[in-house]
Formats: C-alpha cells, sequence, structure tokens
C-alpha cells in the first residue's frame, strides 16, 4: 500500500516595523498555498516565535504560532498591521536577558545564537518553506538560515523602500500617501500662524520617504541622510521661501537620520539598541526646528519667525493599506507560491523595472540601497532634483 504524502507546510512571518500591506500579503499567500494543497503556520511575532517556541506537544505553544485559515486571513486582509504581530528580535544575536526560560540553561553568554533552536523548531512545526517578510534586519536573518540550508522566499517590507534589489518595498506607497495628507492637514496652521513647518519623518539611513512628498510638492525642501546640510543655508530658502508665498509660510520634511554640519551623528532617543544593533531615532525635527527659529533673524531682518515642529512618526504607518500597497503584496504572495511550486528558494521577490521578478536573496546583504545624492537631490537647494522622468520607474529614485 502506498504511503501517503505529508501535506507540504509553508511558515509565513512578519518582521521589525508595522506597515500597511502585511495583512494583505499573508492573506495572499494563504488563499493561494491552501488551494494549492499546502499548510499555513503563520509564526506569530517575527523571529520571536521561532526561539520562544517549546518543543513539547503538551507546552501552550499559542503565542509562537497558529494554523491560518482562509476565514482567519479574509478577516484581517483589509487592515494594516500584522495580526501575526512582529518584532525586531535576531535569533543570531539574543542578549543572555532575552533568552527564552526554557534555554537559559544552554545559552548563558552575554550574546548568543539561537540559530540551532530556530531550525530544530521549524523541523517540529514540519515546516517546509519559510517565507519571512520584513525589511533589510528581518530579511539577513533569512539570508542566514538559507545559508544554513534551509528553503527560504522572502518578501520585501518596510515603509523607508530601503531593502536592496527591488524597487519597491510593502508600506512605501500608503507612507508616502499619508505623509502628503498629513502636510496638507498642517499647512493650514503654518498659514495661519504664518510660520515654518518642519515635520520629522522616518529614514534611518535612506531619504525616500521625504523626497517623494517633496517631488510630488507638499514641501518646499527636505533634508535626508545622504547628505549633510548646512542649518543656515536651510534657515536661508525656508525664509526666502516663506516671504514668496503669498500665505507667509514655508515647509521642510526632515529625514530622522539626517544630520547637518556640526552635529556629528544622527539624533537618538535613548542609548537602548535593538537585536540588529539600531538605537532608536527621533528628535533631529525638534533640533532643527529650533536652530531654524535662532537663526530667522539673520535672514529676515532681525526678526524671528516662530516654527511649528511636527515628528509625523507613527501616523504614516497607521491604517489600512492604500491601493498600491493592497495590490503589491497580493502579487507578492502569489509570486512566492510561484516559485515554491516551481520547487526555487533562497531568492527574493522584487518589482524591477515596472514588472515583477526575483533575484537572488543574498542582494539583501550584498549593497545599501540610498538616494542617488549626485543624481536625484540638489545639494545648493535641499530639495529633490531630476534631468527627465522618461523611462524612470514609477517611484522615480531607485538604488541603480
Amino acid at each position: 500500500m502506498e504511503q501517503k504524502r505529508k501535506k507540504p507546510i509553508i511558515g509565513i512571518l512578519t518582521g521589525g516595523g508595522d506597515v500597511p500591506g502585511l495583512n494583505p500579503a499573508i492573506r495572499a499567500i494563504t488563499i493561494r498555498a491552501l488551494r494549492e494543497g499546502f499548510k499555513v503556520i503563520g509564526i506569530r511575532r517575527g523571529w520571536a516565535g521561532l526561539i520562544e517556541l517549546i518543543r513539547n506537544k503538551d507546552a501552550d505553544n499559542s503565542k509562537c504560532f497558529e494554523v491560518l485559515t482562509e476565514e482567519r486571513v479574509n478577516k484581517a486582509f483589509r487592515t494594516g498591521g500584522t495580526f501575526l504581530h512582529t518584532s525586531r528580535t535576531n535569533p543570531g544575536k539574543v542578549a543572555k536577558d532575552n533568552v527564552p526560560e526554557h534555554l537559559k540553561d544552554k545559552y548563558d553568554k552575554p550574546v548568543n545564537d539561537l540559530t540551532p533552536e530556530v531550525i530544530k523548531n521549524l523541523a517540529y512545526l514540519g515546516i517546509d518553506y519559510l517565507i519571512p517578510i520584513g525589511g533589510d534586519d528581518t530579511l539577513s536573518y533569512g539570508v542566514r538560515l538559507y545559508q544554513e540550508g534551509f528553503k527560504v522566499i522572502a518578501i520585501p517590507k518596510t515603509m523607508d523602500n530601503d531593502v536592496p534589489g527591488t524597487d519597491y518595498c510593502i508600506g512605501f506607497s500608503t507612507c508616502v500617501t499619508r505623509t502628503i495628507a498629513l502636510t496638507d492637514m498642517l499647512r493650514t496652521s503654518a498659514g495661519s500662524h504664518e510660520r515654518i513647518l518642519v515635520m520629522e519623518v522616518f529614514g534611518r539611513y535612506a531619504g525616500f520617504t521625504a523626497m517623494l512628498p517633496t517631488m510630488a510638492g507638499v514641501a518646499n525642501r527636505c533634508v535626508i541622510p545622504e547628505y549633510k546640510f548646512n542649518i543656515e543655508r536651510l534657515t536661508e530658502l525656508l525664509v526666502e521661501d516663506r516671504f514668496k508665498n503669498p500665505s507667509h509660510y514655508s515647509t521642510v520634511l526632515v529625514s530622522e537620520g539626517a544630520t547637518f554640519e556640526g552635529l556629528e551623528e544622527m539624533v537618538f532617543q535613548n542609548n537602548e539598541r535593538d537585536a540588529f544593533g539600531h538605537a532608536k531615532l527621533g528628535g533631529i525635527g525638534d533640533i532643527v526646528s529650533r536652530k531654524v527659529k535662532e537663526l530667522t533673524p539673520k535672514f529676515n531682518k532681525g526678526k524671528t519667525i516662530n516654527i511649528i515642529s511636527q515628528n509625523l512618526g507613527y501616523l504614516v504607518r497607521g491604517g489600512e493599506p492604500d491601493a498600491i500597497d493592497s495590490i503589491v503584496p497580493m502579487a507578492f504572495g502569489n509570486l512566492a507560491l510561484d516559485l515554491i511550486l516551481k520547487g526555487v528558494h533562497g531568492r527574493l521577490v522584487v518589482l524591477k523595472n515596472g514588472r515583477y521578478d526575483d533575484m537572488p536573496l543574498d542582494v539583501v546583504v550584498s549593497k545599501k540601497k540610498v538616494v542617488n545624492v549626485d543624481r536625484y537631490y540638489n545639494t545648493e537647494r535641499l530639495r529633490p532634483f531630476y534631468k527627465s522622468f522618461e523611462m524612470q520607474p514609477l517611484f522615480i529614485m531607485t538604488s541603480e
């Protein structure tokens, strides 16, 4: 009698920051996979679910994974965030205090590599293919797992749009859409009080989230991590912009990772670092606001101009996805399933030159994707620069 074949199992996890579009991606993978005869397991809280799982049939692992169904994913896919939850866990570098209780006897170094446990837990769950959805940090550990011999297909997600190898990452369009809407909302206050409006946006190493809204016309200037700007020059430009505006206000978008001459490093909220070594950024907008206000008399006949300072923060990553972040995740999810059905793994699904494709997974760790300053940023005018839109990709600026 022929032995019944095991139903193949796909695992999905979401790591790093939340963005709109994650739930549509989870749904697309799950619906297609179930219809192709796979079982789907959602790993909860990113990579954390794969180090905290206890390999015992009597253990309560409900906080680590769940079996996904059409009903489950259909309820969540129109909403923002991720119903699987997320974390910034790096299993390759787990601090002693963060080692799960049941593993503390085995891993007691200041920093521990729990990759052997991740591999054992994937085997315990019977997962054949793993689909991590995340940014370069989350996916860099996906590369590590693939190098260890596990079958991984990755989906790029980050509103900073800075995962190498792809022109687009899930979450970016909604972030730009929200930034445009919120900037337009704040204009009324800036105009009513004849002030300069300074808005801080996400962007640790890449300035795409400041560049695109500025190019769309909602801000006069933007400052980005890729170029250390001169604060006096920024002030001069903003005072000039305000003077030319009939409503007597001007606007600037400030990437959280931006720095100016005299400011030695990025501005951090505190000294704590996540598992990938990143300290939490935040506060450069307030510093720029104070410095600009101090300098305005120099360019405004001795009179101070007041400032409105606003950190757009999580407002641009919350809520439901826009049209692009509803469609692209659906396509990315189906691309991942196409690869699995072909027996292909070790790939990153991408959007490249307006077309869906896939790239070798290790492209994620091969380089950094940042704004090409020479090509796209006018360092004298502190705003986006372009010669022609002919044959440019949808969001204009890529790392190529």
